[in-house]
C-alpha cells in the first residue's frame, strides 16, 4: 500500500494511476466516457477508480492512499465512512428500503432542518440540487405571477436548460463586466429558455437594484457565498442590501446552499451572514454522501405545493435509508465540529501562503475554513467572477497533478473541501505535498 509521498520524492516514488486509467478505459465500453458525470471527466493524470474512503481518506484501485479534497465534490464533512452514519443506515435497511409513503424518519429529518435553517418555516427533501433549484424556481413564479429570474456570473444552480447559462464563461464570449451576455452552458441546451433568464455580475447592489426597479423579475437566485467557484465572500453590506431590494420590488430570494448549507455553519450561509432569503436549496453536506436535497423556505410559499396548485414530485424524495444518513449528519454538526473543521482548514490556508511566498508564486488563498478556494496569478482575493477568470487555470491543474502523485487530491477549479476528519498532522503532510510540487513545477517553468 502506497502512502503520501514526502515534499521532495524521487521519481520513482510518486504515485502512479496506471490501474485506474486502464479501467476507465474498459469501463467505457458500457458507461460513456467510463464516467457517470461530466464533472468528474478529464481529471488529470486521469478520473480515478476507487475501492474504499476512510476518515480523510481515500484506496484507489492502483493500491495509492490518498489524502481527499475532494470530498464527494463538497458532501463529505464527517469524512468517509463516520461510524454513526453507516450505523444508523444498517439499522434502517432492516426495516426497509422504499414505500411510497412517510416515515417517522424522514419527520425527524425535517424537524431537524427547521430547527437548524433561519429561512426554514416549513421545507421538502429531494434527491438532487439540480432539482430542488427548479423547485424554488417555479414556487417563486408561481407566488409573484412573473417569469423573469436573475442568476450571476459564475453562480451553478444544476444542469437544467433554463439555469446552465454563464457558470464558466470565456470573458470574450460573457460581453461587458456591467451588462453580461448570458453564454449557453451545452450543446442541445434550448437557447429560448434564456429569454427569461438575466445575467448580472455578483457583488455589484446598484446594477442589482437597478434592474430589480423594473418589477418584472420572479426570484433572484443566488449562491450567498460563491463558493461554486472561488469561495468568494459577499461584499460588506450586500447580501443585506440585496434582501432590502427583493422585498421592495415583491421578488422571491433564494439562496441557493447546495455547497455552503450545512458547511459554512449549522444553518448555512444565511446564518453566517445574518440574512434570511424566502427559499433555500440544500444538498451535499444535508446527509455526508447520500443522495439527499432539499428545499426550505417561508411556509405561505412553501404551502403552495399543498394548496397552491404547485407541483413538486419525486420517486425518492425522502427515501428512508437516506432519510436515516440525513439524521445521522445533522445531529452531528455540533458547534465543536464546526470550530475543529474551521481550525484545520485555517491552518491549511495559511500554511498554503506560505509555501506560496517562500517560493515567489503568486496566487490568492481565500475563503472559509471549511470550504476555501487556490487561485494561482491572482493577488488578491476575487471579488466576482471577472476577477476568478483572470487566474492561471492550466497552472492549476498541472499543481493538483504533482499533488496527485505525491498523494493528494483535489479539485481541479481550485476548491478545497475541509471535513472533521482532516486532523493537524493531515494537514501538516499536504502543505509538505504542496511544497514539493511547487517546488518541482517551479523547477520546469510551469509557475
Amino acid at each position: 500500500m502506497s502512502v503520501t509521498s514526502p515534499a521532495n520524492p524521487s521519481a520513482s516514488s510518486l504515485l502512479s494511476f496506471d490501474k485506474s486509467a486502464e479501467t476507465i478505459r474498459t469501463n467505457s465500453q458500457w458507461i460513456a466516457g467510463g464516467v457517470n458525470s461530466n464533472f468528474r471527466l478529464n481529471i488529470a493524470p486521469t478520473p480515478l477508480v476507487f475501492e474504499r474512503g476512510e476518515g480523510p481518506y481515500l484506496f484507489d484501485v492502483d493500491g495509492n492512499k490518498l489524502i481527499d479534497y475532494y470530498l464527494g465534490m463538497g458532501p463529505m464533512i464527517l469524512g468517509h465512512k463516520p461510524k454513526a452514519l453507516v450505523d444508523a443506515v444498517k439499522s434502517q435497511i432492516d426495516s426497509g428500503i422504499l414505500f411510497a409513503g412517510q416515515t417517522a424518519i424522514e419527520a425527524e429529518a425535517a424537524r431537524l432542518v427547521c430547527q437548524m435553517v433561519p429561512s426554514a418555516e416549513r421545507m421538502r427533501f429531494g434527491s438532487s440540487g439540480s432539482e430542488v433549484d427548479q423547485a424554488a424556481l417555479r414556487l417563486a413564479r408561481a407566488a409573484t405571477g412573473r417569469t423573469k429570474v436573475i442568476k450571476f456570473e459564475g453562480h451553478y444552480h444544476g444542469w437544467f436548460d433554463n439555469v446552465l447559462w454563464s457558470t464558466a464563461p470565456s470573458v470574450d464570449a460573457a460581453g461587458p463586466a456591467d451588462a453580461p451576455v448570458p453564454v449557453i452552458g451545452s450543446k442541445g441546451q434550448l437557447p429560448s429558455t434564456a429569454d427569461d433568464l438575466v445575467v448580472l455580475p455578483w457583488n455589484d447592489l446598484a446594477i442589482l437594484e437597478a434592474r430589480l426597479s423594473q418589477g418584472d423579475i420572479a426570484a433572484v437566485i443566488m449562491e450567498a457565498a460563491m463558493c461554486n467557484q472561488g469561495s468568494i465572500h459577499p461584499a460588506a453590506g450586500y447580501l443585506e442590501g440585496v434582501r432590502e431590494a427583493c422585498t421592495k420590488t415583491g421578488t422571491i430570494l433564494i439562496f441557493d446552499e447546495v455547497i455552503t448549507g450545512f458547511r459554512l455553519a449549522a444553518g448555512g450561509a444565511q446564518e453566517k451572514f445574518g440574512v434570511t432569503p424566502d427559499l433555500s436549496t440544500f444538498g451535499k453536506a444535508i446527509a455526508n454522501g447520500f443522495p439527499v436535497a432539499a428545499i426550505a423556505g417561508r411556509a405561505d410559499l412553501m404551502d403552495m405545493f399543498v394548496s397552491g396548485g404547485v407541483v413538486h414530485g419525486g420517486t425518492y424524495n425522502a427515501q428512508p435509508i437516506a432519510m436515516a444518513a440525513t439524521v445521522a449528519t445533522l445531529k452531528s454538526l455540533t458547534p465543536d465540529l464546526y470550530e475543529r473543521v474551521g481550525k484545520s482548514g485555517t491552518q491549511l490556508m495559511e500554511g498554503f501562503k506560505a509555501v506560496f511566498a517562500r517560493h515567489d508564486v503568486k496566487a490568492s488563498v481565500a475563503g472559509f475554513g471549511q470550504v476555501f478556494h487556490v487561485a494561482l496569478g491572482l493577488e488578491q482575493p476575487a471579488r466576482n467572477y471577472r476577477d476568478l477568470a483572470r487566474m492561471n487555470r492550466p497552472a492549476y491543474v498541472a499543481l493538483t497533478t504533482a499533488l496527485m502523485h505525491r498523494g493528494v487530491r483535489a479539485l481541479e477549479r481550485g476548491a478545497w473541501f475541509v471535513s472533521s476528519e482532516h486532523s493537524s498532522d493531515v494537514i501538516e503532510a499536504t502543505i509538505d505535498a504542496m511544497d514539493g510540487a511547487v517546488r518541482e513545477l517551479k523547477t520546469k517553468g510551469t509557475l
